[in-house]
């Protein structure tokens, strides 16, 4: 069975929201926002590409920063609303320069910062 980015489940935006994990750790580096025209570019080139809400414009990751992200699975979860790309990360992942965007921890009602920026 041949896949369709229209069957997918999109907002009203248009939009599905893709989870990024590193596909050596595991660990989750981000979340972005893509249209069927992004899912399309990403399972084509192989580079995963985001719909950038504020720039109103496709946004392929590393693209300008050399932060790459390299697709190495693209999953579907059950209710077809939700992409989790397993990906190949090269340096951080987060515009604020850190390996994950969920730096931020929440110990007993307070925020912890966990990761510091990756240093230049």
């Amino acid at each position: 069975m041949r896949f369709d980015p229209a069957t997918l489940v999109y907002n009203d935006a248009g939009l599905i929201p893709a989870i990024a994990q590193d596909a050596a750790s595991g660990e989750v580096l981000m979340m972005a926002w893509m249209n069927a025209e992004s899912v399309a570019r990403t399972l084509e080139t192989g580079r995963v590409t985001y719909w950038s809400r504020s720039r109103q414009a496709f946004w392929v990751k590393g693209e300008s920063s050399g932060h790459v992200q390299e697709l190495v699975a693209f999953r579907v979860d059950c209710d077809r609303d939700c992409i989790l790309v397993t990906v190949n990360q090269t340096g951080p992942a987060c515009h604020t320069n850190r390996r994950s965007c969920f730096y931020t921890e929440v110990r007993d009602g307070a925020e912890v910062e966990i990761m510091a920026p990756i240093e230049a």
